[in-house]
């Protein structure tokens, strides 16, 4: 089933919905659609993007930014639809970025988000909600984002992915402020509590508020340079919390055929990010 929504869903609007949402005990996942037809980029809020996350301005959009756009649908589809779980307290273990060609500013785009699984996972359960963005009949962008939801049982035996390498070395010191959160939330529109304040965040069990792994990966990836013209795919596997302020060491080793990056702690004892840029 495709449920089509007419404008932007209102994230605050389903954060406020989430926190009296009770989870379904189904034995599947929803295998709704979630559509946005006939949208255009906002000029100002990519402008905004690119300065949190370091991407130079351009007539094209960076690539990780459509996620921005899709975000909202999979926010609406995990309140509304009956999940075995609810919003608050998923995290973002994974997440890609697939475009065939760059995105112009100016074009318009349909946008659609849909589950394609659910997995045992060691610590509960993972879904997959996967964003495709179409001109015309043509696809060009995709992203495949994976959360777990802590303390969900799910059937099948849990399994553990291949790792992205996540390179070692002194890299690059990145200072990233105590107010990143509140920064990236209001240009991306994510208001999770927990990256708002010390005070929302301990609400939810840290101590202080965390830094969106969505800012982390985009700031990894315009530190390269990239993605260049053309098709382009970037991988992420999300680490450590990165608790606000911080000090952090940006590491990246240039591949034949693309880039692997880290975010670690400045002692390098901690990983917060591993990612992978690969073009074509």
């Amino acid at each position: 089933m495709t449920r089509e929504l007419r404008t932007a869903p209102s994230l605050s609007a389903l954060y406020a919905r989430s926190l009296l949402h009770r989870p379904r005990r189904a034995v599947d996942f929803p295998r709704t659609t979630v559509s946005l037809r006939g949208n255009r980029f906002d000029v100002d809020r990519v402008a905004a993007f690119c300065r949190s996350t370091g991407f130079p301005l351009r007539d094209t959009v960076p690539l990780p930014f459509p996620h921005l756009v899709g975000f909202g649908l999979q926010v609406d589809l995990l309140v509304r639809e009956p999940f075995p779980f609810t919003l608050l307290g998923l995290v973002h273990l994974a997440q890609s970025f697939e475009q065939t060609r760059p995105l112009s500013v100016e074009e318009s785009f349909d946008v659609s988000v849909r589950a394609v699984g659910m997995h045992a996972h060691r610590r509960g359960a993972t879904v997959d909600l996967v964003t495709e963005v179409r001109t015309g009949t043509e696809k060009v962008w995709t992203g495949r984002s994976r959360y777990l939801a802590r303390g969900v049982s799910w059937p099948g035996r849990a399994e553990e992915p291949a790792r992205l390498p996540a390179p070692e070395g002194p890299g690059t010191l990145w200072r990233v402020p105590a107010d990143t959160g509140r920064t990236y939330a209001a240009v991306s529109g994510d208001v999770n509590p927990l990256h708002l304040s010390p005070v929302t965040a301990r609400l939810l069990g840290f101590r202080r508020a965390l830094a969106h792994g969505m800012w982390t990966a985009s700031r990894s990836l315009s530190a390269i340079g990239g993605p260049p013209p053309g098709a382009a795919r970037f991988d992420v596997e999300f680490g450590k919390p990165l608790l606000l302020p911080a000090t952090v060491r940006h590491v990246a080793v240039e591949e034949p055929d693309g880039w692997s990056t880290a975010v670690r702690s400045r002692d390098g004892s901690k990983l917060h990010l591993a990612a992978r840029l690969t073009s074509s």
